[in-house]
C-alpha cells in the first residue's frame, strides 16, 4: 500500500458504492426515482428563474450587467458562507470520525497520502451540493446572454478553485477546534454555531422586506437599498473574485488576475491545511478516541415532570427515557432553533402581507389563502413528522433489545413514542394556523374550520409517521437523516401528501359553497347541508383511518420482530 498513490485509498469508498448500486435495497429504486425527479425538478426551476431574470435584465443594459455582476456575486457569496461550515462539519467525519481510520492510522501509509484522501473526501462531501446547483445557474445565464464556450469553460474551471478554499479553511479550523475540545464534543459546538448562523441568515434576509421593492412609495429609496446589497461584496473574498471571473467571461474576455487569485489561494490553502495536518493531527487523533461523556442522566426536572403528567408509571418511565434520549442528541434539539425561525419568518410573512391594494377581491383572497395557508401549514407538519417522530423507533439503535425482552408491552411502547412526538408537534401546528390567519384577516368561519381541521390532520400525521416508523425500523442507522430518507420515510410522505390533499379536496369545496351564497346573499338548499356535512364526515373518517391503522399495524410489526 506504501508504494500507491493517494487515490488509492479512495477506493474502497468507491468500491462500497459500486456494492450498493449493484445489492439494492427495497426500496432504493424508488427513492432514487423520487429524489432524482426531485432533483431534476429544482434544477429545471433554478434554470428557468434564471434564465428569465437574465433574459429581461438584458433591455436594461448598463443596469443589467451591474445586476449580473451584483447577483453571481451575492451567489457566491452565499455558497461561499454554506461551504465553510459545511467544511468544518465535514472535516470532522473524513478526518476524526469516519470508521475507517481506525485502520489507516494504524497502517504503515504516509501522512500525505492519508492527508489527500481524507481531503479529497471532505471537499466532495462537502460541496456536492453547489457543485449540483451552481451548473443550472451558469447554463442560464450563459444561454439567456448568448455566450461562448469560453463563458462555460471558465464558469466551470472556477468551481474547483472556490470550493477548495472554504473546505481547506474549515479542515484547518476543525483541526485546531478537535485540539481544543474532544472531537465529539467540537461537532455538538459546530452544529450549534451552524444552526444560529443559519438563523441569523434567514431573519436577517426576511427583515430586509424585499417586497418592498413592489411597492412604489419606496422607488426613492432604491439607491440606499443597492447601497445595502452592495456592502457585503467585498474585493478580499473568493466569491468576489469567482463572480468577476464568470461575469468577465460572459463577456467574452478573461479576468486573469481574479482567476488567478483564485487558483492561488485555494493552492496556498490546501498547501496550509497539509503543514496543519502534520503538525496536529495525531494529537486531535488521540483526543477523538474519548467517550463521550453522558449529560441529563440524572434530569431531576424530567423526573418532576413525568411525576407530575398522567397514566401509570410504565408510560411515565417510557417518556422519560425518550426526553433524555433527546436531549442527549446535540443533533436532534438543536435543530429546533432552525425550526423556530423558520416558524417566525413563516408568521412574519403573513405579518406584513398587504392585500389591501386589492380593493375589491382582497376578501376573496383572504380566503383562498386561509387554505393555502392550511397545506402549508400541514406540509410543515409532515416535514417535521418525517424528521423527529418516524425515526423515533429506529433511534433505540441496537438497545431496542433491551426494550424487546423487557416486559414492556409493544402497545405501551408505541403509544408512547406517539404522544411524545405529539404534543409539541399540535402545539407547532395550531400556533401555525391560528396566528396566521389572525394576520391574514381571513373571515372566522375559516379561523376555526382550519384550527379544527389542523387538529385532526396533526393527529393522523404524527400516527402515521409513528406506526410507519415502526413498521420499516432501521436499527443499524448511522444517524436519523438516514431513517427519513429510507424507504419507509418515502412512503410515509407520499402517503402524507395525498393525505393533505384529500383533506384540502373535501374542505375547500362546502367552504366555498357556504362563501358562495354568503356572497349572494342567499341560504343554502338542504341538498347543499348534506353534501357538506357528509364532506366533514369523510375528511374525520379519512383522519381516523389514517391515525388509527398505521399504528395498530406498527404494534404487530414491533411484536412480530421477536
Amino acid at each position: 500500500m506504501t508504494s500507491q498513490p493517494f487515490p488509492y485509498l479512495l477506493l474502497p469508498t468507491l468500491w462500497a458504492a459500486r456494492n450498493r448500486a449493484r445489492h439494492r435495497e427495497p426500496g432504493d429504486s424508488a427513492r432514487v426515482v423520487l429524489f432524482g425527479g426531485i432533483g431534476l425538478g429544482v434544477a429545471a426551476v433554478i434554470f428557468a428563474v434564471v434564465f428569465w431574470l437574465t433574459w429581461q435584465l438584458d433591455y436594461y443594459e448598463e443596469l443589467g450587467d451591474y445586476l449580473i455582476r451584483l447577483g453571481l456575486s451575492w451567489l457566491f457569496l452565499t455558497f461561499l458562507s454554506f461551504l465553510a461550515f459545511s467544511g468544518v462539519v465535514t472535516a470532522l467525519s473524513t478526518f476524526f470520525l469516519s470508521e475507517d481510520l481506525r485502520l489507516l492510522v494504524a497502517a504503515p501509509v504516509s501522512r500525505t497520502r492519508l492527508f489527500y484522501s481524507c481531503f479529497v473526501k471532505t471537499v466532495a462531501q462537502a460541496s456536492w451540493m453547489v457543485v449540483t446547483f451552481m451548473p443550472p445557474v451558469l447554463l442560464a445565464v450563459g444561454m439567456a446572454r448568448c455566450a461562448g464556450p469560453l463563458y462555460y469553460a471558465v464558469g466551470l474551471l472556477s468551481l474547483l478553485p472556490f470550493v477548495v478554499i472554504p473546505v481547506a479553511l474549515g479542515s484547518v479550523v476543525t483541526l485546531f477546534l478537535v485540539n481544543v475540545f474532544p472531537a465529539r464534543r467540537a461537532r455538538d459546538v459546530l452544529m450549534l454555531m451552524g444552526l444560529l448562523f443559519a438563523v441569523s441568515l434567514v431573519l436577517m434576509l426576511r427583515f430586509l422586506r424585499p417586497e418592498r421593492l413592489l411597492s412604489i412609495e419606496t422607488l426613492p429609496d432604491l439607491t440606499a437599498f443597492f447601497a445595502t446589497l452592495q456592502s457585503p461584496v467585498t474585493p478580499l473574498l473568493p466569491s468576489f473574485w469567482a463572480g468577476e471571473t464568470v461575469f468577465t467571461a460572459l463577456r467574452g474576455g478573461v479576468d486573469w488576475l481574479h482567476a488567478g487569485a483564485l487558483s492561488t489561494t485555494a493552492l496556498a490553502l490546501t498547501v496550509l491545511a497539509r503543514a496543519a495536518f502534520d503538525r496536529w493531527y495525531f494529537s486531535g487523533w488521540t483526543k477523538a478516541q474519548e467517550a463521550r461523556k453522558a449529560r441529563f442522566t440524572r434530569g431531576r426536572a424530567l423526573d418532576v415532570l413525568a411525576r407530575a403528567l398522567p397514566g401509570g408509571p410504565l408510560r411515565r418511565s417510557l417518556l422519560l427515557k425518550d426526553l433524555k434520549v433527546f436531549l442527549r442528541d446535540t443533533t436532534q434539539w438543536s435543530q429546533l432553533l432552525l425550526l423556530v425561525a423558520l416558524v417566525l419568518v413563516y408568521l412574519y410573512n403573513f405579518r406584513v402581507l398587504d392585500l389591501e391594494r386589492i380593493p375589491y377581491m382582497g376578501a376573496m383572497v383572504k380566503n383562498i389563502y386561509a387554505f393555502v395557508n392550511l397545506g402549508m401549514a400541514a406540509f410543515v407538519l409532515s416535514a417535521v413528522a418525517v424528521r423527529f417522530v418516524f425515526p423515533a423507533v429506529s433511534a433505540e439503535g441496537p438497545a431496542f433489545w433491551i426494550i424487546r425482552s423487557a416486559p414492556v408491552p409493544m402497545r405501551s411502547f408505541l403509544w408512547s413514542k406517539f404522544w411524545t412526538g405529539l404534543v409539541p408537534i399540535l402545539l407547532m401546528a395550531e400556533a401555525l394556523t391560528v396566528v396566521s390567519n389572525h394576520f391574514l384577516g381571513a373571515d372566522p368561519v375559516l379561523r376555526a374550520v382550519g384550527a379544527v381541521a389542523i387538529f385532526f390532520m396533526s393527529f393522523a400525521l404524527v400516527g402515521l409517521a409513528t406506526g410507519m416508523g415502526a413498521q420499516y425500523p432501521r436499527f443499524n442507522a448511522e444517524n436519523t437523516t438516514q431513517v427519513a430518507a429510507s424507504y419507509g420515510g418515502i412512503a410515509f410522505m407520499v402517503l402524507a401528501v395525498l393525505y393533505i390533499l384529500a383533506m384540502i379536496a373535501l374542505l375547500a369545496w362546502p367552504s366555498s359553497v357556504y362563501f358562495w351564497h354568503r356572497f349572494r346573499e342567499t341560504s343554502l338548499a338542504p341538498g347543499e347541508w348534506l353534501w357538506m356535512g357528509l364532506c366533514a364526515a369523510v375528511a374525520v373518517g379519512l383522519s381516523a383511518v389514517t391515525f388509527w391503522a398505521p399504528m395498530r399495524k406498527g404494534v404487530q410489526a414491533l411484536e412480530e420482530l421477536g
